[in-house]
């Protein structure tokens, strides 16, 4: 639909011309005349006999409301009165309503009281959107009315919006069961909610000076959706989008920064404890075939290599150069880095923007920027990559090659992922520190690891997204090939700004992060450890091709517990076919259960799990099986486990995979068990029946994100 923007510059310029933030109600509804957003019939009155006419003219009920470009919560200033219904009320109502705006404040500018068609009957919602300091344009739905405050059940989306996102967000609300129409009332129009969203995602997009827009109360009934209220809050000078370079650009300068053929350590030192020290032997130790080329400005040779006193007085070309000098030095060496034509430099020295040094981050951005040098950090451990036995850090050097990815911003959790990597024998392609995030930002890391077929699954821990616009579509388009998991810091945190909306003051960081990220098809984890299981696991799991999940178990308290988790996750617990439960039930004892869960029950042989397992495998209506192991001497733990690896190899020789993760209960040597099955390509899991099912989980939620599940 064409939107009329020319009177909507109009009455922009106009507001803009006389120092106004906000707009009139009548302003407001010449903005949603303008892009077809359906408001009631309504004049301006200037006198109570003007007022008494104009909802004569229109028919009673009416509500009335004070117009002043200097009151902007009508309601607090007892300036507005609703279901006026004889030309004696309104004469009344436009009186009371002027005198409290006089009472409310002294000095208002009163343009007159609005006249406005009372709508009586549907569904109250709010449609609005809000500006974020990350994510940019947003819009927003939710319950409306009082609901809105009460109940805070609101959802957004990235600015514009397509048909089926904004068909998306009313079923993303916890009522939304009622817009579907309950104990008798009335559905809603789906398709008019919907063009009412898009239509307030494109004006806002179409208009950055738009901060701020409540609909509110939106009524939607079968037949359409009108906004019983307007308001629009300005922002005459919205913030300038970050520099973004090309994917092209950002592909060619990440392949040199990851996959370096030489690396230049400034600050390189023969002696013990110093960072630049550590990072040598690190490059050396770690078995990286690159040329090495130590920078200090006195030592002639380094560690048995050849020093030079600038990255300009090295021979050849360089990828990289990795900072291990202090703070105060950096800003030369990095123009030094420009004008040797070096594209990244991986600053992991501390002592800027974090410890309040702010232009000192400014400076080293805006030389970035001059040379088109892409900087990592500062204040960060390094990175890995190793696919090129690569270890540019002052950690030690890592020695599980794999397919996933890991990034944090923090150095502790980086520190965190290390050790868990190590410890699990994790296999992994890098792991990275983005620390103050001068310049690259996850988004580039994902266009790297999109193109990067040494990797797999994505991991990252993130405090902030310095562009959150561009996360969200760099993530959006890897996601459909890989998996993206983010573990948001800051999950509880609310937005501390003020706000002039409804939609502004809802507007929860963390409720933006999370509606974006399960927009961008990222799967979301609650914590570090879980993004750690996630990382390990999914990179093992097999996709599945449909949501029929089975339990098959040894203990009946086991697969209740795995029942809820299941529930807790997203999964669909299949309903047994009358065929396949007397199938399952010619290999379990008469007291055990079939059904879903499957309950072998404790005291059956091997040969119990293995047919079970094995018919749970060969059915293609079955499309993931979780198992619940009980410990006992019939079937100890590394006899379940070599049985379960045996069957699933015999049937990967038949060309039939599935994904399968495990829990086992039992004495400790359940986690040998679980140990082997992980070590053979099943995720399991001694002592917990929740985070099998949650990384299985995890894998739905990606492969339905990409659509290989429906």
């Amino acid at each position: 639909m064409a939107h009329d923007k020319a009177s909507v510059r109009k009455v922009l310029d106009k507001a803009k011309a006389e120092g106004r933030t906000a707009l009139t109600a009548p302003e407001g509804k010449l903005v949603c005349d303008a892009y077809g957003i359906s408001v009631p019939q309504e004049g301006l009155a200037g006198s109570a006999a003007d007022a008494a006419k104009l909802a004569q003219g229109m028919g009673f009920p009416v509500v009335m409301k004070i117009v002043s470009p200097d009151i902007l919560h009508k309601t607090e200033a007892g300036g507005v009165v609703v279901g006026v219904r004889s030309a004696a009320e309104a004469e009344k109502a436009y009186d009371a309503i002027v005198a409290n705006a006089r009472k409310y404040k002294g000095d208002a500018r009163i343009a007159g009281v609005q006249v406005q068609q009372m709508l009586l009957g549907g569904q109250e919602v709010i449609v609005g959107a809000v500006t974020d300091q990350s994510f940019g344009k947003l819009v927003a739905f939710g319950m409306g009315g009082v609901l809105v405050e009460v109940l805070k059940d609101i959802t957004f989306r990235l600015a514009p919006t397509g048909k089926e996102e904004a068909l998306s967000m009313l079923d993303s609300i916890k009522a939304g069961e009622i817009l579907k129409g309950v104990r008798g009332a009335e559905a809603v129009s789906r398709e008019a909610l919907a063009g009412l969203i898009r239509s307030v995602s494109e004006l806002v997009s179409d208009f950055p000076e738009i901060a701020e827009m409540d609909l509110n109360p939106v009524f939607a009934t079968k037949s359409g959706a009108t906004a019983a209220d307007v308001r629009i809050v300005m922002d005459w000078n919205p913030p300038l989008q970050r520099y973004r370079p090309s994917q092209d650009e950002i592909v060619r300068q990440m392949n040199r920064i990851m996959r370096p053929d030489a690396v230049a350590v400034i600050g390189a030192s023969s002696e013990d404890g110093k960072i630049g020290n550590s990072v040598m032997k690190n490059l050396i130790n770690g078995g990286y075939a690159g040329k090495i080329y130590p920078i200090h400005p006195k030592s002639p040779e380094i560690m048995g290599r050849k020093a030079y006193k600038s990255v300009k007085e090295v021979p050849g070309e360089i990828d990289v150069a990795v900072f291990a000098i202090p703070a105060k030095f950096v800003a030369q060496a990095l123009v030094e880095c420009g004008e040797k034509q070096i594209p990244g430099a991986v600053l992991i020295p501390s002592g800027f923007a974090e410890t309040g040094n702010v232009e000192g981050q400014k400076e080293i951005q805006e030389i970035g920027r001059k040379y088109n040098i892409r900087l990592m950090g500062p204040n960060i451990y390094g990175y890995y990559y190793t696919p090129k036995n690569l270890c540019a850090t002052f950690c030690t050097p890592y020695d599980y090659k794999g397919k996933a990815a890991l990034s944090s911003q923090s150095g502790g959790i980086g520190m965190a992922i290390i050790g868990f990597s190590r410890s699990a024998k994790m296999g992994v392609s890098a792991i990275v520190g983005l620390g103050n995030k001068s310049d690259l930002d996850e988004d580039d890391l994902l266009t790297f690891f999109e193109q990067d077929d040494n990797t797999e699954v994505i991991a990252m821990h993130c405090e902030d997204l310095k562009d959150g616009r561009s996360f969200a579509e760099v993530a959006k388009r890897v996601s459909r090939k890989k998996p993206v998991i983010v573990l948001k810091a800051g999950r509880t945190a609310l937005g501390a700004r003020a706000a002039s909306s409804h939609t502004g003051a809802l507007a929860g960081n963390d409720k933006i992060y999370d509606d974006v990220l399960r927009q961008s098809g990222v799967i979301r984890a609650p914590g570090l450890r879980d993004m750690l299981d996630y990382a390990r696991a999914l990179q093992k799991l097999p996709t599945p091709k449909g949501e029929n999940v089975v339990i098959i178990t040894g203990a009946g308290g086991s697969g209740v517990l795995l029942s809820d988790a299941c529930v807790d996750n997203g999964l669909s617990l299949m309903r047994m076919p009358p065929d396949l439960d007397q199938a399952f039930r010619k290999f379990i004892p008469p007291f055990g259960a079939a059904g879903n869960p499957v309950d072998i029950t404790g005291g059956e042989p091997p040969t119990t799990y293995k047919n079970t397992i094995k018919l749970g495998l060969e059915d293609e209506r079955i499309h993931a099986l979780v198992l619940g192991y009980w410990h006992t001497i019939i079937t100890p733990p590394m006899v379940f486990a070599r049985l379960v690896v045996e069957v699933v190899e015999e049937m990967k020789a038949k060309g039939i995979t599935k994904p399968i993760v495990a829990s086992l209960a039992g004495d400790v040597q359940v986690e040998e068990a679980a140990e082997h099955l992980y070590d053979h390509g099943i995720p399991a899991y001694a002592y917990s029946t929740e985070i099998p099912v949650a990384v299985l989980g995890a894998k739905y939620k990606w492969a339905r994100g990409a659509g290989l599940v429906r």
